[in-house]
């Protein structure tokens, strides 16, 4: 199976961050800014020119109007955008259904709108690491207990996914979930399955956990470059004060 540069993304923008504490009082959280610009642009500009892709569906939420007044239609930056609105901060396990007739039959990069990826040409390698059912992205060098623990087997394929340690302890075998994804349409059926969690919230990681535990092989890839989880201030302003 071959993908080419037609796949579509859908970015998960919806989120206030709750501990970007007043930087996000008027600002959705993917719209703070790195180096001049928001996240979210780095997002749309890497997918553009690293993977080629031009057709995104952007989740909206809180303060939502900012991210559409700032893209628009998309064309600005030589791609089309579409938008859908998550109206109750549920989590992330229902969001991506708002896009699925937008996905229809096609395989599609599914992203948090919060995640920097410098230079961004590890989105390339995960389209073209993309052979079987799907891509989890990983990352080396984080601190498993505070982040999902992708288990993978002896093929590289995802076996299990801890979110930030739950069990009590981290398998040898398991890698940081970068929180990016490629994915056939077939997810939907899990997403629409999800009952909350015990925290209240619908958690995509438990659609990837019933779609794996179902039979589909999702592949993990290993990001090769910079990735950032711009998750609070003190991430940010790291990224903002180093030497450029």
């Amino acid at each position: 199976m071959t993908f080419t540069s037609t796949m579509k993304a859908v970015i998960l923008a919806a989120g206030k961050g709750t501990r970007m504490g007043n930087l996000t009082a008027n600002l959705p959280k993917p719209m703070v800014r790195v180096e001049g610009k928001p996240v979210l642009e780095h997002i749309v500009e890497g997918l553009r020119d690293e993977a080629g892709i031009r057709d995104l569906f952007i989740i909206v939420g809180w303060c939502g109007d900012v991210i559409r007044n700032h893209f628009g239609d998309g064309r600005r930056w030589d791609v089309h955008i579409s938008y859908g609105e998550q109206k109750i901060q549920d989590g992330t396990g229902k969001a991506p259904e708002l896009a699925k007739d937008w996905v229809g039959s096609d395989h599609f990069l599914l992203t948090y709108g919060d995640i920097l990826l410098r230079p961004a040409t590890d989105y390339a390698l995960l389209v073209d690491s993309f052979r079987e059912d799907g891509v989890i992205a990983l990352k080396d060098g984080q601190d498993l207990t505070k982040g999902g623990a992708v288990v993978l087997n002896h093929d590289g394929f995802m076996i299990d996914l801890v979110e930030k340690g739950g069990s009590g302890h981290v398998p040898a075998n398991a890698y940081y979930n970068a929180g990016i994804y490629l994915l056939m349409p077939q997810i939907f059926k899990y997403t629409a399955a999800l009952e909350k969690s015990p925290r209240g919230e619908y958690e995509f990681t438990d659609a990837l956990k019933a779609i794996v535990k179902a039979g589909a092989r999702l592949r993990g890839v290993t990001l090769r470059r910079e990735w950032a989880d711009v998750r609070d201030p003190s991430v940010l302003a790291e990224l903002n004060n180093r030497p450029r």
